[in-house]
């Protein structure tokens, strides 16, 4: 995503049966708060024209919020003295734009109070950045979701795909949330946007075996710009972009450069050693085609498990359960 999404830890899969969606529709809103959808994008457009770099972490903060109990927002809450929240699992410490979410919510509560839900906002500003930060493709986002009140630091650990994840590793993750081999893939291309920090991709330049080695499926070329960013196995702090062509533009490059052995994670690589992504890869190389299949993997994936009807609640401030 990720991205996306990106940065995690090795760690066990919870299966957890996904949910379809039951319960949300287009302009949920509507009469509700008729003009909540219209604020959220006026909120996403103030922030766009100071940072566009914020649209790669919102997108990949809506991926994390749904591989953890589904699309329910729990990402957004703070820990409590009794309990770490997903914030503060590795994969989520480099999240960013959580003060975009509170910027529009507070916008909402003013027009609608108590109406419009936290896991809505965070999928609806997904959106919203990638369109107006990035040039990127829009997608129907149904409304409806209720906000979780649970968020569980281990969850995101076991949960979130990490960037050192096989193919095999990435598929049963991504399958657990109810996604085949196409979402996979396409989703992937999240990628096209945003940074990663050095040390979770520097062992591929340093020590990919643990005898010292470089990773053999790595563009040689782009091994050795990658190490004049990343000098040791040490840096934790460096960012390299993902897409380093167009970091800033959402487009299909992301494909061109994994064809090119430039894909900056060992889970980017790891979709080249699967015949059927390896397909799905190809198919992404004609960009009308990536952003209708993004788009369409999108719509899926925000509507995994996500809590409708009089589950969960309608948070007030969305890092704190009411």
């Amino acid at each position: 995503m990720a991205s996306i999404w990106l940065i995690g830890v090795v760690a066990f899969l919870a299966i957890i049966p996904a949910g379809k969606g039951d319960g949300l529709s287009d302009n949920f809103y509507g009469e509700s708060c008729p003009s909540a959808e219209a604020t959220i994008q006026r909120v996403v457009e103030k922030y766009m024209a100071m940072d566009r770099t914020l649209a790669a972490p919102l997108l990949r903060m809506n991926f994390h919020d749904c591989f953890v109990r589904g699309c329910d927002g729990s990402v957004l809450l703070n820990s409590t003295a009794n309990n770490k929240a997903e914030k503060e699992a590795i994969p989520n410490q480099s999240l960013r734009g959580f003060n975009v979410i509170d910027d529009v919510k507070e916008e909402v509560e003013k027009i609608c109070p108590g109406v419009v839900s936290c896991a809505d906002i965070i999928a609806l500003v997904a959106r919203d950045a990638v369109v107006v930060g990035s040039g990127g493709p829009s997608w129907s986002v149904k409304t409806g979701r209720r906000d979780g009140v649970i968020s569980r630091e281990i969850e995101a650990s076991n949960n979130i795909p990490s960037p050192f994840f096989n193919f095999s590793q990435l598929q049963n993750s991504f399958a657990s949330k109810g996604l085949d081999v196409k979402d996979l893939t396409v989703l992937s291309g999240g990628h096209t946007i945003g940074v990663g920090l050095c040390n979770f991709f520097s062992n591929r330049l340093y020590n990919f075996t643990g005898k010292g080695d470089m990773d053999p499926s790595l563009n040689t070329t782009y091994a050795q710009f990658l190490k004049t960013k990343c000098p040791n196995l040490a840096d934790n702090t460096t960012i390299v972009p993902m897409d380093p062509s167009s970091p800033l533009t959402f487009d299909n490059h992301y494909y061109t450069n994994l064809e090119a052995k430039m894909g900056l994670f060992q889970s980017d690589a790891a979709l080249l050693t699967n015949y059927a992504a390896n397909g799905f890869v190809d198919e992404q190389l004609d960009q009308d085609s990536f952003f209708e299949n993004f788009k369409n993997s999108m719509q899926k994936m925000i509507e995994v498990q996500v809590l409708t009807g009089t589950a969960g609640q309608i948070r007030r401030q969305c890092a704190f359960v009411n």
